[in-house]
């Protein structure tokens, strides 16, 4: 399966120099229109050297910057591939009936996600979820809000000040007068991106808002706001896209962050019940 560029960079970026690193995150603040540009745009909107941007773009595995480019045009369209254009042409399985190729194809999404994953970048979400410091406001799209309603209910049992944002966009609007510099935000939001969420994630990040997202390997716009990303595999041989990695990745984080609160969430877990 062939890894996004964001996924390349992900998996890169811990060996790149500071100049292939500043060129990297420019690229993910604004991905992947940056990418699209000239290499003297690019280089400029990223404070470094037109030679910088061809070893970045070496390092990723491209022969030269139109490869480069190529490839991103190509994820360009994926990403702006709606569910009637997959229905018009989708992907033809050999064999094995409906049910087999979509379970592979979920299977696979999950293990690409979590070989993207670092074990360092699930550990610092968890620990920012399980501090005290502030609150935790969850939210999500028209399809993947479920996930976030999942995600809240599980850890507003183990810890106090959980809120899922439901209902109209003027309510979740209203509630960023109570979000500042100590909440974190956690957003779910695959293609076709939710323009709403992108407005209400840059107003949360204005604030100071810590954001943590949940999106697909082409990247959701909120990413340039956002502290931490999880890029899942969404693909399937289907119309629609699955959230089944992503609903994973969430699932491993409420565990850890469940042991993270042991005593604590366990006490308030007893408490609870005797309210019951």
């Amino acid at each position: 399966m062939i890894s996004s560029i964001a996924e390349l960079i992900s998996d890169r970026i811990g060996t790149m120099p500071a100049g292939e690193r500043r060129a990297a995150q420019t690229l993910i603040a604004n991905y992947p229109l940056t990418g699209l540009k000239t290499v003297a745009e690019f280089s400029a909107a990223a404070g470094v050297s037109s030679p910088t941007i061809l070893r970045f773009v070496a390092r990723l595995g491209f022969q030269n910057y139109p490869e480069f480019q190529s490839a991103l045009q190509d994820e360009l369209a994926a990403q702006l591939q709606s569910p009637a254009s997959r229905t018009l042409n989708p992907a033809s399985p050999v064999g094995g009936g409906a049910v087999s190729p979509m379970l592979e194809a979920t299977l696979q999404n999950m293990r690409e996600t979590f070989r993207h994953l670092s074990d360092k970048q699930l550990a610092d979400i968890a620990t920012r979820l399980a501090e005290r410091r502030g609150k935790t406001f969850l939210i999500g799209g028209r399809f993947t809000d479920p996930l976030a309603r999942y995600m809240a209910a599980h850890l507003a049992i183990i810890q106090p000040d959980v809120y899922h944002l439901a209902g109209q966009e003027s309510i979740w609007r209203d509630r960023l007068i109570d979000m500042g510099k100590r909440d974190v935000l956690v957003i779910f939001d695959i293609r076709r991106y939710q323009e709403s969420l992108v407005r209400f994630a840059e107003k949360a990040h204005q604030r100071g808002v810590q954001i943590v997202l949940f999106t697909d390997q082409w990247l959701s716009p909120i990413a340039r706001f956002a502290r931490h990303v999880i890029a899942g595999r969404t693909a399937v041989p289907s119309a629609w896209d699955s959230s089944a990695a992503l609903f994973v990745v969430a699932e491993t984080l409420i565990g850890a962050v469940t042991r993270q609160l042991e005593a604590a969430g366990a006490k308030r877990i007893r408490d609870l019940e005797s309210l019951r």
